[in-house]
């Protein structure tokens, strides 16, 4: 049995126990959470991990042009189709309430992966970005319902402008195996240029199409909103794809032995969940699902774009995958404890 068919294995294995997991609790949220891991996690990472034995290491260096694609047009579909929803009034004050605190929970979410994770550049992108797209949306869906997918469409993406901006300049400011570089003053003098960088971002320009479809209540044609679902849907297969190719090229041995990446997936997977699960507790419970929405967000692994992003900026980007695959793992455990503990709301 070949080393990636063990990791196969493994998972699957994991993925029965959330099963059990699951019915050891009592919260129907919970147990439907914990049903709609076990079941993307065992099916997609053992087939496509698979798959991804015969593409080889030779073609990892085509991988940045089907990056491309997904950065520029899959990733802007998925945030462009978050808003094309129904208009109604609780939806609007819906859609103030979590874009505030999507802003908030994504800006402690990076201070507090700054201060515990180190200076490592990959460990701080990694710490603070989760995987809504993938792990958020499916689960809010089997959790709570289609509608709830709604008041997460902020936090994916300004998720993505914080990637495209602050994670972007870690890498560009770290050594090849992301390091971070002590900055001289010239350099922290270009901070202006972020703004101009975020204004330029193609994840901005998405969610002023969406805000404006939604605000406006103009109805897209429909042939074009089908596409663009449509190809919003390829963003979980082609990420899972990507990462499978990834995942070939790690020796995952040395990868379970490595502290930091549990130290990685603390801070990702308990420590900011919690955060966040406190700050959520200021907002009233009639807004029970937009709140569990944004735990859930909150409390996916490490996103695949660290991944992406490492080796498009030719850092150490097989460690970054490991940020990925780990976290995924302990995730299978922690997400459906995370959304029981909100019991306490």
């Amino acid at each position: 049995m070949t080393t990636v068919a063990m990791m196969s294995a493994a998972v699957c294995r994991m993925a029965g126990f959330l099963n059990i997991f699951g019915m050891m609790v009592t919260d129907p949220v919970v147990i439907r959470v914990g049903k709609s891991i076990a079941d993307p996690v065992s099916i997609r990472i053992g087939t496509v991990v698979s798959r991804a034995v015969a593409v080889g290491a030779g073609g990892i260096t085509k991988l940045p042009a089907a990056v491309a694609v997904r950065d520029y047009i899959i990733r802007l579909c998925v945030i462009i189709n978050g808003f094309l929803v129904e208009y109604s009034r609780e939806r609007v004050i819906g859609l103030v309430i979590s874009t505030g605190m999507a802003l908030l929970v994504l800006v402690l979410s990076v201070l507090v992966s700054r201060l515990l994770c180190g200076k490592n550049a990959i460990d701080c992108f990694a710490g603070a970005f989760s995987n809504p797209g993938f792990f958020g949306v499916p689960l809010i869906i089997a959790a709570l319902s289609d509608g709830a997918v709604f008041y997460i469409a902020a936090y994916i993406a300004f998720l993505n402008l914080f990637q495209w901006t602050y994670g972007v300049s870690l890498l560009e400011n770290s050594d090849e195996n992301g390091n971070l570089l002590k900055r001289n003053k010239a350099e922290r003098s270009q901070a202006g240029g972020v703004l101009k960088k975020l204004v330029k971002a193609p994840f901005t320009i998405a969610i002023i199409i969406g805000l404006f479809f939604f605000l406006t209540r103009i109805q897209m044609p429909d042939i074009i909103g089908k596409c663009i679902g449509f190809i919003a849907n390829m963003n979980t297969p082609l990420a899972m794809f990507t990462i499978g190719i990834y995942l070939a090229q790690t020796d995952i041995v040395k990868m379970i032995r490595k502290v930091s990446l549990y130290r990685v997936s603390l801070v990702r997977l308990v420590v900011i969940p919690i955060v966040t699960l406190f700050l959520l507790w200021f907002v009233p419970n009639n807004l029970m699902e937009m709140k569990i929405a944004i735990l859930i967000a909150s409390a996916c692994p490490v996103g695949s774009n660290v991944a992406v992003y490492a080796q498009l900026h030719e850092k150490d980007y097989p460690y970054a995958v490991e940020t990925v695959v780990i976290s995924t793992i302990i995730s299978i455990i922690t997400i459906p404890a995370v959304i029981n503990i909100s019991g306490i709301w």
